[in-house]
């Protein structure tokens, strides 16, 4: 059983749910990312979610596309964001980190290291699993069996437009969550509607025996509460970065702690 497996399994046996964060590695400050993702466990994630830059992320909004474009002016890829991993792990060997991106940068990591160097190396690092956007269930599965291979989840999109043979494609070679995109649009926008939600995740779960996580437009308590009363996991990202960005260098890992515990404990009533 995977890191996150076990992290999901032991909150569903004690009737509660996930929260996980996304920010963006080398994001805002290029050297406080591993001490961001502790203040964000310390305010209670349980799985975090770590933005590997890139320079044309198909599913990001406005918030998340100036993250990366400043983290990659900070001269951050993949190689460095592998490193904030390895310094996470020398203090937290217990809380899960996804990686989360796009094709690009894994393929362009496989070309300068090797074949299969990426994930040998995220394995190394104290990854848990891979987030793909633009890898479809249908194109990866040999990927998907090399990450198992070493004890890595790849976990998938799903959206509101996604039809039944994509969940049970999905639901195939899933491993750890699948996040289901909650929005038509991209990361950040507004609008949710939480009534949607319900009526989608049973829909998931008739396909997918894995825990369904809800992201896109959870942006504070009460959203975060509704959306946890019908999913298995929350995941917020837009509002956190924003927070983040206003914040000093001195300041930016008590901030991610509080907004944590605020998003913890409306989840936790």
């Amino acid at each position: 059983m995977s890191r996150i497996q076990a992290t999901l399994a032991a909150l569903a046996a004690h009737g509660r749910k996930a929260l996980i964060p996304y920010v963006t590695a080398g994001d805002p400050f290029a050297d406080a990312t591993p001490q961001i993702m502790q203040a964000l466990a310390d305010g209670g994630a349980d799985i975090i979610e770590l933005g590997v830059p890139f320079s044309d992320p198909m599913a990001d909004g406005p918030v998340i596309q100036k993250a990366s474009e400043r983290a990659l002016a900070r001269g951050i890829g993949a190689t460095q964001v592998l490193d904030m991993v390895r310094a996470f792990r020398k203090g937290n060997d217990r809380t899960p980190v996804v990686l989360m991106g796009y094709a690009n940068p894994v393929e362009r990591y496989d070309q300068r290291h090797g074949a299969g160097s990426f994930i040998r190396d995220a394995a190394a690092a104290g990854v848990d699993g891979l987030l793909v956007v633009d890898y479809p269930p249908e194109e990866c599965e040999a990927f998907a069996a090399q990450l198992k291979a070493v004890g890595l989840d790849l976990i998938f999109l799903l959206a509101p437009t996604s039809t039944e043979q994509r969940m049970q494609q999905v639901g195939r070679i899933a491993s750890g969550y699948v996040y289901y995109v909650s929005l038509k649009g991209v990361t950040g926008a507004g609008h949710l509607d939480t009534a949607a939600v319900a009526e989608m995740v049973p829909r998931i779960r008739r396909h997918v025996s894995v825990p369904v996580g809800v992201g896109f437009g959870i942006r504070d308590a009460a959203t975060a509460r509704a959306v946890g009363a019908v999913a298995d996991a929350v995941v917020i990202g837009s509002r956190l970065i924003q927070i983040l960005e206003s914040q000093t260098r001195d300041n930016a890992t008590s901030a991610a702690q509080a907004f944590m515990a605020e998003i913890r404990a409306a989840l936790d009533a």
